[in-house]
């Protein structure tokens, strides 16, 4: 197995850990959260650049990659769900969307296409990473008692609700391009 996938791999086993992190009260159990994604979050910006410049591209990186992206971000939004700072909309919108391409990139593969992740899914799972750090650090700050907690978590959804709108646009882009190479009605 070469350096990229063992990253992908690594990015797999993380998520369990910090979704216990999330979840598990502890002292500083949010930073924990926060320092366990950051590493998986570099695995996934490592892992494509250094598939690329070393031509390391697989595919069991061009479907794994995408499949541990979808188990992070899927992670930290069931945990903000848990933390009362993103409504249940937002996981609705984003999951039906990753089932739909996970679906579609399934059928491709099956007739022999391997659709990697475009640009715009990339900006989705980028944005999303970047916004859920801030979102886990936040909570490190902001206690469901303190007054700015309401606040808090209207900037929390609003974020959210920005990385569901770029999954709805990014999943679209990304079915209209791929049945120019796929046969669906096979």
């Amino acid at each position: 197995m070469n350096l990229p996938n063992k990253l992908t791999v690594i990015r797999i086993i993380l998520v369990p850990f910090y979704l216990a992190a999330m979840v598990i009260d502890f002292p500083f159990h949010y930073l924990a959260a926060t320092l366990i994604f950051v590493v998986a979050s570099l695995t996934d910006f490592l892992d494509g650049k250094i598939a690329r410049k070393t031509n390391q591209i697989t595919v069991f990186g061009k479907l794994c990659d995408p499949l541990a992206d979808k188990m992070l971000t899927t992670a930290a939004l069931l945990a903000f769900m848990t933390a009362d700072v993103c409504n249940i909309w937002i996981p609705m919108v984003v999951l039906t969307r990753e089932f739909l391409v996970t679906s579609f990139r399934l059928v491709a593969t099956s007739q022999g296409v391997i659709i990697p992740a475009g640009i715009l899914g990339k900006l989705k799972t980028a944005t999303q990473m970047i916004f859920s750090i801030g979102i886990m650090a936040g909570l490190h700050f902001h206690s469901p008692a303190s007054e700015s907690f309401g606040n808090f978590a209207l900037c929390s959804n609003i974020l959210l609700g920005i990385t569901a709108v770029l999954a709805v646009i990014s999943g679209i882009k990304y079915i209209v391009d791929g049945v120019k190479v796929v046969d669906i009605t096979k």
